[in-house]
């Protein structure tokens, strides 16, 4: 085979498979139970729906729906999610401060070209998103942890850090934060500590970047203000949206919204990348939140998923061994599991596999690669008595591990 590496970029060397994408060439195993994916439940798609929407809308208005369209996202699409912000978060914005992206990660991918350039500072959570990281990683961005607790990221350690960096003479260029049911832990950060996150931003002029996939997916407890709507406009946050987990994965569509000069700086860099989101995409969404059946859906969506938790969580406490421990999360996907310090959860997956279940290291959510001991779990995807049954095997597998 015919050697290319002297014509690699720099970027080939920075950037490692996900995790999650190396794991699915396991999980395909006849008989495997796998919590590794962010998957949503396929029963939770609107499929005969979105069916008949697409023939709608395809054969009604071919040249708008085959045809390419602006970068910055079909306008009757934009509007419909300028209504559906100010309805359910009090989020006022204009159609020049809204992207139409395809889907959170290419929003990432923006933000990051945008900001970063080899060896900027940026603060994340430790752990986060692993998507995230990536992302920030192909830019080359020096990436700085601040630890959580139970409700999310610290603002204690977050300050101590970004004195670190002022005194350092360096600049953060943002912090990232999913702050409702956050991806790897499903914790969510109360309204207090958002405010003095924001505080901190200001403080040390950098932006918030808040990343907001699983919001909506609230099973119980009370919704906390975005760190947009608690920004008042001011311009120190940009927020990303996606369908992926509340409607369709397959559409591919989000947005992001932030102050218009950014916006327009993003604008121009998508362009680059794929000249537009799919307008058909777009339609299809735009006419399905036009129905007014977002809610009913989200509704039951998240009834399911809180059922799914509750087994889950009433398995970890029938199953598991002694000194393992998780978190309990009020929505989204996810939940966190925390081992004794001896068990390595990377080493530890040939057993998880063998005993046919899977998961997410706790390494890969990590910038400075700890978290060994710990899991990530989704609770959406399987059915109720592959939880219980997976869960089984994973206490199994630890008990093994163990020994």
């Amino acid at each position: 085979m015919k050697d290319f590496s002297h014509l690699l970029s720099q970027v080939n060397g920075r950037v490692t498979a996900s995790a999650i994408r190396e794991l699915l060439k396991v999980i395909g195993v006849p008989g495997m139970i796998s919590f590794a994916g962010g998957l949503p439940s396929p029963e939770m798609f609107p499929a005969e729906e979105l069916g008949e929407i697409a023939q709608k809308v395809i054969t009604s208005s071919p040249n708008k729906t085959l045809q390419y369209g602006c970068t910055e996202g079909a306008a009757d699409f934009k509007a419909e999610l300028i209504k559906l912000l100010k309805k359910d978060e009090d989020i006022e914005v204009s159609q020049d401060e809204m992207l139409i992206v395809s889907a959170s990660q290419q929003g990432l991918d923006i933000v990051s070209k945008t900001f970063v350039d080899p060896g900027d500072a940026v603060i994340v959570a430790k752990p986060t998103y692993l998507g995230a990281l990536q992302a920030f990683e192909t830019y080359g961005a020096d990436m700085i942890g601040v630890e959580s607790d139970g409700f999310g990221i610290m603002a204690e350690s977050l300050e101590e850090r970004l004195e670190e960096l002022k005194k350092a003479g360096r600049q953060c260029k943002f912090i990232y934060i999913v702050p409702d049911f956050q991806n790897p832990t499903g914790t969510t950060i109360p309204e207090e500590r958002r405010v003095k996150i924001l505080e901190l931003a200001k403080k040390y002029d950098t932006i918030i970047l808040e990343d907001s996939p699983y919001r909506k997916v609230r099973f119980k407890g009370e919704h906390q203000k975005t760190f947009y709507a608690l920004d008042k406009g001011a311009g120190n946050v940009i927020t990303m949206f996606t369908f992926s987990k509340t409607l369709a994965p397959g559409l591919r569509l989000g947005y992001v919204i932030g102050d218009k000069e950014i916006i327009r700086k993003f604008v121009i860099l998508k362009q680059a990348l794929d000249l537009c989101t799919s307008p058909a995409c777009q339609s299809i969404a735009a006419e399905y939140l036009k129905r007014g059946n977002m809610d009913k859906h989200i509704a039951e969506m998240s009834k399911l998923y809180g059922k799914k938790r509750d087994i889950m969580i009433s398995a970890l406490r029938k199953y598991m061994p002694k000194g393992v421990s998780w978190t309990e999360p009020e929505g989204g996907l996810f939940l966190w599991v925390v081992m004794p310090e001896n068990i390595d959860s990377e080493k530890m997956l040939k057993t998880a596999i063998k005993n046919n279940v899977a998961y997410v290291m706790g390494t890969a959510f990590y910038p400075d690669g700890s978290g060994k001991n710990a899991m990530r779990l989704n609770f959406s995807y399987s059915s109720f008595e592959e939880i219980d049954e997976g869960i089984r095997r994973l206490a199994k597998a630890i008990t093994e591990y163990g020994k």
